[in-house]
């Protein structure tokens, strides 16, 4: 008998970087960015979403019913192709496929709207499921990915828990009150109580609740068991903003670690953002480069720049100083006891240090009711990390860890110690210092990637009066 060489189904990317493929009949299958037929041949060029260039394939009448078959070929349809993988003569590839036979999986008529051109990136906001088969958003989710996966790898190396907290919750973490409703309450008969307001009592968890702000206080119960865990999940804020660098619905990650204070914070943070841009550099060599040579032309400058220099600590106090003596004309002016705005974050990382900052020490009025007050009395024991382009990328703090203290913060924040009560037991039973922060995962995909708009790093953006698919 016999045996028949099995032929291999491989991704683009593979292919391409496998001299030891060539001369190799393999099967590729993905979707036609362009076709150029000529008399007795076509060029194809296929993309399968694996990198951000195309493979050639090269198809001629040998192939049967070649004719007939061939017309069917257009820009968005999807094929499989098997062929055998030979050296390129083409400027800007080092393989082709040269074709043997090829299937025509699913048809694209003529008005596809992704031809070969280029398009707006607000257009393509308005036809979000069809926008990952352009070069960016291709590029952007492989970056993305990449992130995610480093994310994890980062912490897990460090013994890390990963913790999933909640979605739904009662409590607000960051008591500003831009929070989603939850409700199961018939909209057109609310019951309501005797003094006319709503009567949670028969809603669905017999309470007011909400979509989370932040897993952070949830993390903090389990960081105080585990010593040091991390979150990874969806949250949300229903703030009326039409920003670039807001959305409704984001990603967050928020580690959270015990017997550990703000320079312990400071620390992981720095380190934390070091690997992940490492990693990018890696394992996104190619998409990189395309951002830079299309997005942003300083973006791999900017990179290499992280890992080569520490970032520049800062109090808050003296950055203030540093605001007011620029003689910079700000949008927003700047006086001790304000909250930075992006344009003076921006300012400071951009133009006065040319790199990634992070500012600590910031007035208690104006950071939430967990930050441990320092022994001034004016300023607790925050810190944000701002990098160039972005501006806030991470934000965290060492926890209020004192019973006293932080039992006084809720009383001033007006927040009902009954709802926060579970959260006063982590200082009642075996309190201990310790810190954590937040990053927005698309602000940081922002950063590696170059993006100017938060709304095109996330795949169907959610944001004010916008919440298709």
């Amino acid at each position: 008998m016999i045996e028949t060489k099995q032929i291999r189904r491989y991704r683009t990317k593979y292919i391409k970087s496998t001299p030891d493929l060539i001369g190799e009949k393999v099967t590729v299958c993905g979707w036609v960015r362009t076709h150029r037929a000529q008399k007795t041949f076509s060029f194809v060029e296929l993309n399968d979403g694996s990198e951000v260039s195309n493979l050639q394939i090269i198809m001629d009448q040998k192939i049967p019913e070649y004719e007939s078959m061939i017309q069917k070929i257009a820009t968005g349809a999807s094929i499989s192709v098997t062929g055998t993988v030979t050296e390129s003569p083409g400027k800007g590839q080092s393989v082709e496929i040269s074709a043997e036979s090829f299937k025509v999986i699913g048809e694209a008529p003529t008005d596809y709207i992704l031809q070969k051109k280029r398009h707006s990136f607000e257009f393509l906001r308005t036809i979000a499921h069809l926008r990952p088969r352009t070069n960016t958003f291709g590029a952007v989710t492989r970056v993305r990915s990449q992130m995610a996966y480093a994310t994890h790898k980062f912490f897990q190396g460090r013994d890390f828990a990963y913790v999933q907290t909640p979605i739904i919750t009662s409590a607000d973490c960051e008591t500003h009150g831009e929070m989603f409703h939850v409700t199961t309450l018939d909209k057109n008969k609310v019951p309501k109580t005797e003094d006319g307001k709503v009567d949670y009592s028969k809603d669905f968890f017999e309470k007011e609740t909400f979509l989370t702000v932040s897993g952070q206080l949830n993390g903090e119960a389990y960081a105080t068991a585990l010593r040091d865990i991390y979150t990874f999940g969806p949250t949300f804020r229903a703030e009326n903003s039409n920003t670039s660098r807001h959305l409704a619905e984001f990603w967050m990650i928020e580690p959270e670690f015990t017997f550990a204070d703000l320079d312990d914070n400071m620390d992981l943070a720095e380190d934390y953002l070091k690997y992940l841009v490492k990693h990018a550099i890696d394992h996104c060599g190619s998409d990189l480069e395309f951002f830079n040579k299309f997005i942003d032309k300083t973006l791999l400058e900017r990179l290499s720049l992280v890992l080569e220099t520490p970032c520049t600590r800062l109090s808050y106090t003296d950055a203030i100083e540093i605001l007011l003596k620029s003689g910079k004309k700000f949008e927003f002016p700047v006086s001790w006891g304000v909250d930075l705005s992006s344009e003076h974050e921006r300012y400071l990382c951009e133009e006065h240090f040319k790199g990634p900052v992070i500012l600590y020490n910031y007035p208690k009025e104006i950071k939430p009711f967990y930050m441990r007050k320092n022994d001034d009395g004016k300023t607790v024991a925050a810190m944000d990390v701002l990098v160039p382009g972005v501006g806030e990328l991470m934000g965290g703090s060492q926890r209020e860890e004192r019973l006293d203290v932080l039992l006084k913060n809720l009383e001033e924040a007006n927040l009902p110690l009954e709802t926060y009560n579970w959260y006063v037991d982590l200082r009642r039973y075996g309190t201990t210092p310790h810190a954590g922060f937040g990053l927005g995962f698309e602000r940081l995909v922002q950063y590696v990637t170059g993006m100017e708009n938060i709304r095109d790093v996330i795949a169907f953006p959610r944001y004010p009066k916008h919440a298709e698919y």
